[in-house]
């Protein structure tokens, strides 16, 4: 682990007005992080110099750049906070850094307190894991999804939530699926009329859009609700073909969807020849070192929210990577390489 000590405040510790800073203190907590083999630095206020008790000593250690000291003028917290931003480092202090909460967000994570003994011996506070950034999850979802729509290819970015039961699912779907036979018709019978003069084959092609919809419903659902989703999926998919009198029930393709949260769901509908058997790129995810273990265990999570809303069969691919250049929580970068589709040899 790396550490920072905030010399001023390990030195100025339970000090009263009749006393000085101790040198000691700062000893101390040095010996400490050697024997836990701990990487630190330390860094002092330019006015501690004036404030310790071996000034003698305290100086030998600044000018031996065993102590770094803050030039005059300068503010030696924020320097602390901004050099352990920087090197993902931790903060020997008991200082609460308030007034540099807007800039630093993740300060009481950054942070180790500590305590001195009766016996002189330090004691560390409780190291707290960094502060997970809010919606990563989404975040690395949306970048996926844009980078899919850069190169051209459609995807589903509504994020309507609906009350989840399988009789909502149900419903939506009629209604999303009437609407849709109804403007698909209205446009092929329109295409129809250009293209072919012959008015039999215009109500016989009619005919054949108003008794087939060969749709595939992909419900998207939180996790916690996955299950229930699943078990419903055949009453939903007769349920649905029943009430729009289907000549073929539509196929229910439940997905995990990182975008809803829990109770909640929506629909991407689409028609079974626009759905892709594979998903045509697979992702890589560079991340941080604070998110790697949590990204990694939802990696399924994303190909399937990706899978759902690009409407393919087969999740994607997803790896994720460590990446040293990505230093702080929330950092990511993501790209798509082309899939890599497998040959069936008994087709040969």
């Amino acid at each position: 682990m790396k550490v920072i000590i905030d010399a001023s405040n390990v030195a100025n510790y339970g000090r009263t007005e009749d006393s000085k800073a101790k040198l000691d203190y700062i000893l101390t907590a040095i010996k400490k992080l050697e024997e836990d083999k701990n990487e630190f630095i330390i860094i002092a206020d330019a006015s501690l110099k004036h404030e310790i008790d071996q000034k003698d000593k305290y100086k030998s250690l600044v000018e031996k750049k065993v102590i770094h000291e803050v030039e005059a003028g300068n503010n030696a917290d924020h320097f602390i906070l901004n050099s352990a931003e920087k090197a993902n480092s931790k903060i020997l202090s008991n200082d609460y850094f308030r007034d540099f909460s807007d800039e630093f967000l993740d300060i009481n994570n950054m942070r180790i307190s500590f305590s001195f003994e009766d016996t002189g011996e330090i004691k560390f506070g409780r190291v707290k894991k960094p502060k997970r950034v809010k919606n990563v999850l989404t975040n690395i979802c949306t970048a996926i999804l844009n980078e899919m729509n850069g190169k051209k290819y459609e995807t589903y970015s509504e994020k309507d939530e609906i009350d989840f039961s399988p009789l909502n699912i149900a419903k939506e779907s009629i209604l999303r699926m009437d609407k849709s036979n109804q403007d698909d018709i209205s446009s092929k019978i329109e295409g129809l009329f250009s293209k072919i003069p012959f008015f039999d084959k215009v109500v016989s092609m009619v005919e054949e859009v108003e008794t087939s919809a060969p749709h595939i419903i992909f419900v998207l659902v939180h996790p916690k609700n996955y299950k229930e989703a699943v078990k419903n999926a055949g009453n939903i998919s007769v349920t649905v073909g029943d009430r729009l009198k289907l000549n073929k029930n539509p196929l229910i393709a439940i997905r995990n969807d990182l975008y809803m949260k829990p109770g909640k769901f929506d629909l991407n509908i689409i028609y079974a020849d626009e759905v892709e058997d594979e998903a045509p790129y697979d992702v890589e995810i560079r991340i941080n070192s604070n998110d790697e273990v949590f990204i990694k265990k939802n990696s399924r999570n994303i190909a399937s929210t990706v899978a759902g809303r690009i409407g393919s069969w087969k999740f994607p691919i997803v790896s994720v990577k460590k990446d040293i250049f990505l230093e702080k929580p929330g950092e990511f970068e993501v790209s798509l390489k082309a899939a890599v589709k497998l040959i069936d040899k008994s087709k040969k």
